[in-house]
């Protein structure tokens, strides 16, 4: 995601540097047409770019609005992550006691793993979103756990169901009541909708013929714009014909680039930054003696 406010060109033309190009060789081919071919035969009208240019703005428009959609929901449900932690945690290591059956190295045991697991959760949410390794989570459970899990296909709802067998050992054992049982239960449900919701955003591709759609057309608008404009600014019909263009397709990458909001790019949600925040305060809830370090912005404009 990205941090400042303002962002340097080079960052700017490294992301749209061949749209640019695309644009700029389409509007010299259509001068060129125009001039040596169709200047002899006809006069483009000047209505037709027009109409194009204001179909396009309306159907760009329509794309990004869709696409910052599921950009700021993918947002909203890691938000509930962040804050469904808190609780887990929290609940955990405020509604569990002793009992009979549970004398006290038990339990804090049992409220060292429930804390830990839930930033393996965090951990392995986050890499199977982006499709990379799920190996992270490794280093908060113990090598037992891990064995486990992994004959799994999904980590992260593995992870929940061991969430759940500590809490039901929990329950048998007299550590907690039953109304503190149902909360803790709440927040594990909670947990498993926001999961689930991540898992809905990723998996459902976005129409792929409105980027294909719209790339043609805005080409075709650049070729109608240059042959509109020829015959009244020249060769300046270039220009505008590449700029026009330029705006178009980089106002339509925006959007694509919010598409995926899970991918590791710097237009995506900073989930390595919201897991690291959840891993420091459940720790610290924990009373852990090793606390990381927040992350850090990358060139000090993004940060992932």
């Amino acid at each position: 995601m990205l941090t400042k406010k303002y962002i340097s060109f080079k960052f700017i033309l490294h992301g749209s540097w061949r749209n640019l190009i695309y644009v700029l060789v389409t509007s010299v081919l259509a001068y060129l047409v125009d001039r040596l071919l169709l200047d002899a035969f006809m006069d483009s009208p000047t209505l037709i770019p027009t109409i194009l240019g204001t179909a396009l703005a309306f159907f760009i428009g329509f794309n990004n609005n869709q696409a910052y959609d599921r950009w700021w929901e993918g947002r909203k449900i890691w938000g509930m992550v962040v804050n469904n932690s808190r609780s887990w945690a929290r609940q955990w290591l405020q509604y569990s006691m002793e009992s009979g059956k549970m004398g006290r190295p038990h339990l804090k045991e049992l409220r060292k793993r429930a804390v830990r697991r839930q930033i393996a959760f965090v951990y392995a949410l986050k890499e199977t979103l982006r499709d990379v390794e799920v190996s992270k989570y490794r280093k908060f459970v113990a090598d037992e756990e891990v064995k486990l899990v992994e004959k799994e296909s999904n980590i992260p709802n593995a992870l929940l169901s061991e969430h759940a067998k500590d809490l039901q050992t929990l329950y048998d054992a007299g550590g907690v009541d039953g109304f503190k049982f149902h909360s803790l239960n709440g927040t594990l449900n909670n947990l498993c909708d926001d999961m689930g919701k991540c898992e809905r955003i990723k998996n459902t591709v976005f129409p792929t013929t409105y980027n294909y759609y719209t790339r043609i057309f805005v080409f075709i608008f650049v070729v109608f714009e240059v042959w509109g404009t020829a015959e009244s600014i020249g060769m300046w019909s270039i220009f505008t014909g590449t700029m026009i263009g330029y705006i178009f397709l980089t106002t339509q990458a925006i959007g694509q680039a919010l598409l995926n909001p899970f991918e590791e790019t710097p237009a995506a949600l900073p989930l390595d930054q919201i897991s690291r925040t959840i891993e420091i305060n459940l720790l610290e809830m924990q009373g852990g003696a090793r606390i990381p370090e927040p992350l850090q912005a990358t060139d000090e404009e993004f940060i992932t």
